[in-house]
């Protein structure tokens, strides 16, 4: 059982409620209302700045090439693909990348970025990555599940992009890398002791994933 497999053990409700939430279950049989779903793609495209902002943070912390190689990787899935799909699928309603920058940030979104932000400011590389993994890897896991059981009905789905963008090969090489560097993170800086507390971040970025879902379907909230 790698790092990952631990804290997601440790945090199994808060976990579930984040990749098999309604917004999830909606979204994976394509009747997730369109409403709810360009609510999300604006307000992703302004948690993702903040997430560059994060893995940039990721660059200064590391302690050796290897590190910084990592979230040099995070940092570019994230400016030269990731941003570019919530472009292309808000151009659907005539939103231009600077009207995605120009949205404002829902409290959500804040509370979530700004936690893996302050994660990454007072603590470690390793406490940081653990924040970030909720969302890396989670959303590798939920878009490969759709994937797998969406098949036969994925060529006319209406989020067929942004399940193919985030449970294709090169997402997939993405997430893979974030474990294996949990791992080799964990293996220079974490005790028992430290594990208790990290899995502790862990459970908190999994429920703020959760309430970012559930801003999008109840935006005005």
């Amino acid at each position: 059982m790698d790092v990952f497999d631990r804290l997601r053990v440790t945090a199994t409700s808060d976990w579930a409620r984040y990749v098999e939430h309604d917004f999830v279950r909606q979204l994976q049989t394509g009747t997730l209302p369109e409403a709810a779903f360009r609510a999300y793609l604006v307000q992703d495209y302004l948690f993702l700045i903040q997430f560059a902002r994060a893995y940039a943070l990721a660059v200064y912390k590391g302690r050796n090439l290897a590190d910084m190689r990592v979230a040099q990787a995070g940092l570019s899935a994230i400016l030269d693909v990731e941003m570019d799909l919530h472009v292309r699928l808000c151009g659907r309603w005539g939103l231009s990348a600077a009207d995605l920058e120009a949205a404002p940030e829902h409290a959500a979104t804040i509370a979530y970025t700004r936690f893996v932000l302050d994660c990454g400011a007072s603590g470690d590389l390793l406490d940081l990555h653990v924040a970030l993994a909720p969302c890396v890897i989670g959303y590798a896991e939920i878009a490969t599940r759709i994937a797998s059981q969406e098949t036969a009905t994925l060529s006319d789905h209406p989020y067929r992009e942004w399940i193919m963008e985030y449970s294709g090969e090169p997402y997939a090489l993405v997430a893979a890398a974030a474990r294996r560097h949990l791992d080799a993170l964990a293996a220079r800086a974490m005790t028992e002791q430290r594990f208790a507390e990290l899995a502790a971040l862990f459970a908190k970025a999994s429920r703020l994933e959760a309430d970012f879902w559930q801003m999008a379907l109840d935006p005005g909230a």
